[in-house]
C-alpha cells in the first residue's frame, strides 16, 4: 500500500520570495534560496528566458520582476533541459515566438515528459500551486545539436551574443548551459549545484563529471547554479563545480562498494546515506534527492545505460521502500 507515502519534499511549505539579481549589464538572475532558479538576458530587440518557472501563477511573478526592469517584448524561452519544475510556466509568456532546446531536451520530452510532470507535481506540492493553469506540456518550438548561438543586438560595440552548449549528458539527457561570453556568466541549470542536494534520478552519472569539467573549461566568472546562490569570481565558480563532482563522486563510490558486497538496493541506500550526511547532509533537498539518485546509481551501475521513467507510482513505491514510510 503507497497511497499515504508522503515524500520529504512535502514538508517544505516555506514560500520562497525569488530576488532580481543583476548579473552583468542586461543580465539578470531570478534567484531563489534553494528552489530552482532562472534568468533573463535583455537584447536590443527582445528579451530571451533562461527556463520559466513550475506554473504560470509563479511565472507571471518572475514575468512582473522582468517588467521593472524592462518593457521589451519576451520573444526567446532557453529550456536548460527538461524537468516541470522548470519549464511549465511558459504558457504565462504570451509573447513568445520560439522555444529553444537540446535535441536531447526534445526526445525526453517526447518519451517521458508527461510522466515526469506528474511525478513532479506529487514531489513537490509548494511549487506546484495553481498547476490546474498549466495548458499541456512545454515543447521547444526549435532543437539544436552541439550548440547555437542567438545574436541579441549591440553591446559595447560588438553583436552580442549568448551561446547554447550541451556539453554532454549529465543531469538528464540533454542539459544545456547558456553562455555569455563577453561578461562571463554562464546559467547552468541543473548540470552545477550551490550547496544543494544534486538531483541524479535521471542522470547519466558516470558522463557527469565530463560534463563537469567542460563546464569548468569556459572559466565562467558568474555562475547561476541550478539551485541556490549565484557564484561570483572564478575560484567560487570552480568550487561549486567541484562539490557537486564530489557529491556524485561520493554517491557513485558508496553505492558501487554496496553493489559489490551484495547489498540490496536498500542496503545501497542505508550505507550511501550513512556515508554522505557527514558532508552533504545538511545541504537543501539532500533528503528529498537522496532515495532517486541512489536507484539511478544502483541502476547504472548494474549496466541500465538509461534512466528508468519516473512515475507517480513508482516514486511512491521507491520511498516506501527506501524510507518506510
Amino acid at each position: 500500500m503507497t497511497a499515504n507515502v508522503s515524500f520529504a519534499s512535502a514538508s517544505d511549505t516555506r514560500e520562497q520570495k525569488p530576488q532580481l539579481r543583476e548579473l552583468a549589464p542586461n543580465v539578470y538572475g531570478y534567484i531563489s534560496d534553494f528552489d530552482p532558479n532562472c534568468g533573463f538576458v535583455v537584447g536590443d530587440e527582445q528579451v530571451v528566458l533562461i527556463d520559466t518557472r513550475p506554473t504560470p501563477r509563479m511565472a507571471r511573478d518572475f514575468l512582473a520582476a522582468i517588467r521593472t526592469v524592462t518593457d521589451k517584448p519576451i520573444r526567446t524561452i532557453v529550456l536548460t533541459h527538461y524537468h516541470a519544475v522548470r519549464v511549465m510556466g511558459a504558457s504565462a509568456f504570451d509573447e513568445v515566438e520560439a522555444i529553444i532546446a537540446s535535441n536531447g531536451t526534445l526526445d525526453w520530452i517526447r518519451t517521458r515528459g508527461q510522466a515526469d510532470f506528474d511525478s513532479e507535481v506529487g514531489r513537490f506540492p509548494r511549487l506546484f500551486a495553481g498547476v490546474e493553469e498549466i495548458p499541456g506540456l512545454t515543447f521547444p518550438t526549435q532543437s539544436f545539436h552541439g550548440e547555437m548561438s542567438l545574436w541579441l543586438g549591440p553591446h559595447r560595440g560588438q553583436n552580442r551574443e549568448l551561446r547554447l552548449m550541451a556539453l554532454g549528458r549529465g543531469h538528464s539527457s540533454g542539459d544545456t548551459v547558456a553562455w555569455l561570453p563577453d561578461c562571463g556568466v554562464l546559467f547552468s541549470g541543473d548540470v552545477v549545484e550551490n550547496h544543494c542536494g544534486v538531483y541524479a534520478g535521471d542522470a547519466y552519472i558516470g558522463d557527469w563529471a565530463g560534463t563537469l569539467d567542460a563546464v569548468l573549461a569556459l572559466k565562467p566568472r558568474v555562475l547561476v547554479p541550478g539551485r541556490g546562490a549565484v557564484l561570483q569570481g572564478e575560484a567560487e565558480c570552480a568550487e561549486a563545480i567541484g562539490l557537486t563532482k564530489a557529491f556524485l563522486g561520493a554517491l557513485l563510490d558508496s553505492v558501487k562498494t554496496g553493489i559489490a558486497a551484495g547489498e540490496t538496493l536498500k542496503g545501497c541506500f542505508a550505507r550511501t546515506e550513512a556515508a554522505m550526511v557527514p558532508r552533504f547532509g545538511s545541504w537543501p533537498v539532500f533528503q528529498h534527492v537522496l532515495p532517486f539518485d541512489v536507484s539511478r546509481a544502483y541502476d547504472e551501475l548494474r549496466g541500465i545505460e538509461h534512466p528508468v521513467v519516473w512515475t507517480a507510482e513508482r516514486d511512491r513505491e521507491l520511498w516506501q521502500t527506501l524510507r518506510g514510510e
